[in-house]
Parts: C-alpha cells; structure tokens; sequence
C-alpha cells in the first residue's frame, strides 16, 4: 500500500535546481519533499559540472608536468599516468558532495524520496520505485502538495537517426568514465562540453578530432574569443573541423567511421575512423512521462514553457526550473531559479534573474569566461560602443606563472561608459568574471571599474588594464 503524505512543496529532481529550491523552501519554513530516482546533486554533482572540473584538473596537472616542468627547473622524468585512478579520483569527488546533499537535506528537515515521480493532477504526485520508470503497478508513495516545482534537468540530444549505445557512439555521461582509455575520439560538438572533452582526451594522449557545423568554435562567445581558442588548440595539435558536418556515422567492428563535409559542399567529403564518437550537440528537457496526458501542460521545442517572472507552467500550481525549461542550460542559473521561484512562492518579492548578465564558462584550457553582450551583439542592435583588449602577456602575475595565453576584453556603452559585456579567455578567468557579473547588477560604469583597486599582482588585474583601455588609459600595454 502507497505511504499517504502531505507537504507544502513537492519537488521534482534532485539536481542543483531541485535540491537547491528545496532547501531554500525549507529555510522559508514550508514543508518540503525531494523526489529523485538518481543520485542527489544530478546531473551537475554527479556527472557534469563537478567530476568534469575534476578531469580536467588532472589534465591540466599532468599537462604541465610533461610539458613545462623543465621550464620551471623541475626535473620530472618518465611522467605517465593511472588512467583508472584519473577516473576514480573524479568520481570519489562526485560521492563526497552527493553525501553532502544528503546531509543538507537532514540538517534543513527536506524529506527525501528515492523514485520516479509522475503528477496525475494538480496537487497530487505518485512515485514509483527507482527502478520502475514506466510506473507499471502500484506506487510506493502518494503525495499531495500546494505547489508542485519540476526540477528534472535535460538529457542529451542525439543525431538524427543515430542513437547512443553507450559503447561506441556516447554521451558526456559515458565519456566521464570510459575505460579503457581510446586511443582516438572523434567528438562532434564544439560547445562547452565538446570543449572540454577535447582538451581532456588530448592532454592524456588520445588522438581528438573536435567536428563542429558552425563557422567556429564556441559559437555563442564573442567573434575573438572563437578566434583565440581555436588558435590555442592547433597549437596544442587537437585537431578542430569547423563548418563541417556529419552526414553519417556507423559503428564498426573497431569502433565508428563517419562521413563528414564541409557544410556548403558535401562533395568534399571525407572519411574519420575512431575508437568511440562522443556527441555533444545539445540537450532537450527531460519531462517525458512525468506528466498525465489530460494535463496538456505546454512546452516549447522540446522543453516545458514558462513565465520567466513566476517558473509558473502553464497548469495551476505547477512549476519548472532549470533545464528542463530551456536555455541558458547552465546549474548556477537552475539554483538561481529555484531560489527566486520558491521565495515569491512564500510570499517574498523575490529578484527576477537578468537573463542578459548570466556568467558562462568553459574549463578547457585556456579557460574561456563571458558574460553579456558579444561585439557581434552589440552591431547587431545598433549600439554605440567602445572595446578594450588587455592580453594577459602584459600581466606580471600571469608572467610568473607562466600563463601568459589569451586576454580580457571589455565592451562598455556610449556615452555612459556602462558595461555590455566582458570575454575572457586565459589561465583561472573562469574565477574572476563575477566581477563583471556585480558589475553588470550595479550598472557599473568603466569608470567606476577604474576607480576600484585591484590587487597586485593578481590575473585579475587584466580586468582593471581593460577598463582603463576603454577610457585611452591602458598603462600596461
């Protein structure tokens, strides 16, 4: 027989929208249940953003101790690597923060259920056990609650007509722990995650081939920040394909062989045998089979539709965070959602989110941070502005470390100076974009960028040499 509970709150996934809104709603004092059939922290904790920086942070180590130990005086002969221990170690991170989920959910009394949840009607939500995801028979539990809050995330998408098998043709989630070790990857994708799976394979040795249907890399950065990456990875020998598509990929006895063009001429193809093809061309919202038909809750290409102000869906007391609404599918925007969704709901104000001043990053390395408008961008709306380009070859702490790649360049409006937008792309900038970030939230200006003294030496002192570019001031270079 199905346990009968009452709460304020039922929520939906357990990833950084659903588990951080939970708690929040907790903290407010409604009664709260988190549903996940997973591991708590989702996606994000357990399978991206978390164990990825893990990954690439071997990378990086095991990098430069191959390749720049000499020139630091360091002697470090016959370097190899644990490739079962690099993976390991990533995963030993994602169990200790799931655990901590689980500790934070006690101390802030949300009440845990491990399951597949699917709402018949307003108001009530049943779950089914965690092994049970077509929610055959009887469920375990039978909730009913004021507000419902769907947190499910979003799966990847797969090619037309190709589907994954988790062997040979993977996602992000098979890549974070493939063993063995390939010898050739080809990944098609030049997103973020394409990104960083590029710079990680190849830093361990295998063989990458980075396929991307757009004109450039990180198609949604500013034009040089495209630029520059690319340049960075030919240097390092990862070898990028842009404008290029795939028309075919099949699996073979060895691996896959697919058959790539150029976009604007499929005559010139040509053929790419790999070991294993990681897809990585976006995700759809995961919401499938969670709602009753009679519902007819709304959705918009492929992910549940929203008011942006309330995360109210278009059913009475339903609501959705996170990225299973759509873009930007970034965690930090998913846990920002669920805070401002549940304070309204508890009667706060709340602050709505400025979806033009979301922080985006990308752990490759050079890093690549941004935030606002792109020059593009800004040409496309007509605005008057100005730019500046501080390179990080003029920054003596980047000297000193010898990461002197890349810069930062700043976009301020005319004829008030304030801050469109900051790209940066360099060692640690993923660190010191929310600068720009509380500076876009204030309406900084150039000038009151200036005005703040940054310590030395510090990287981020890029960001002050910039601003002062804006003004015809840069003293550095």
């Amino acid at each position: 027989m199905a346990v009968n509970q009452e709460f304020d709150l039922i929520v939906i996934g357990g990833g950084p929208g659903g588990y951080v809104g939970a708690i929040r709603a907790a903290q407010l004092g409604m009664k709260v249940v988190c549903i996940e059939a997973d591991k708590l922290g989702g996606v994000c904790l357990n399978w991206g953003c978390i164990p990825t920086k893990a990954l690439l942070a071997a990378a990086s180590f095991y990098h430069r101790l191959k390749h720049d130990a000499a020139d630091w005086g360091i002697k470090a002969d016959n370097i190899c690597h644990d490739w079962e221990q690099v993976i390991k170690r990533s995963r030993t991170v994602a169990a200790k923060l799931n655990r901590g989920v689980h500790h934070l959910f006690k101390k802030n009394k949300v009440a845990h259920i491990e399951g597949y949840a699917f709402v018949p009607k307003p108001g009530s939500v049943a779950v089914y056990d965690a092994q049970n995801a077509h929610h055959k028979g009887e469920p375990t539990h039978f909730l009913k609650g004021q507000h419902i809050l769907v947190a499910t995330g979003a799966d990847p998408r797969a090619l037309p007509d190709t589907a994954f098998d988790g062997d040979k043709i993977i996602s992000s989630r098979e890549a974070m722990a493939l063993t063995p070790q390939p010898k050739r990857i080809l990944i098609i994708g030049g997103g973020a995650i394409g990104m960083e799976f590029a710079y990680f394979y190849h830093a361990f040795g295998t063989q990458v081939t980075l396929v991307e249907m757009m004109d450039r890399l990180l198609p949604i950065e500013d034009h040089d920040i495209s630029k520059a990456i690319k340049k960075s990875f030919k240097k390092t020998g990862i070898s990028t394909m842009t404008a290029t598509k795939i028309f075919d990929l099949e699996r073979t006895e060895s691996g896959i062989r697919a058959q790539v063009s150029p976009v604007t001429d499929e005559s010139k193809a040509q053929t790419i045998e790999s070991d294993v093809a990681l897809v990585a061309i976006g995700v759809r919202g995961r919401y499938h089979g969670i709602f009753d038909r009679s519902l007819k809750i709304q959705t918009h290409e492929n992910h549940l539709q929203v008011d942006r102000s309330t995360y109210a869906t278009s059913v009475p007391g339903i609501y959705a965070v996170g990225d299973v609404i759509g873009p930007p599918w970034l965690a930090h925007v998913a846990s920002e959602e669920a805070i401002v969704c549940v304070e309204k709901l508890a009667g706060h104000p709340g602050v709505n989110i400025d979806y033009n001043a979301i922080p985006a990053c990308t752990y490759c390395e050079p890093q690549v941070a941004s935030i606002g408008h792109t020059e593009q961008r800004c040409k496309e709306e007509g605005l008057e502005y100005t730019k500046a380009t501080f390179p990080f070859q003029g920054s003596g702490k980047a000297q000193a470390l010898g990461a002197t790649e890349g810069f930062v360049k700043l976009l301020a409006g005319k004829p008030h100076g304030e801050i469109l937008g900051g790209h940066m792309i360099g060692a640690d900038v993923t660190e010191f974009i929310g600068e720009i970030a509380l500076g876009q939230r204030l309406e900084a200006t150039a000038n009151e960028l200036i005005a703040t003294i940054h310590a030395h030496p510090t990287l981020s002192e890029a960001v002050h040499e910039a601003a002062l570019g804006l003004d015809g001031r840069m003293i550095h270079f």
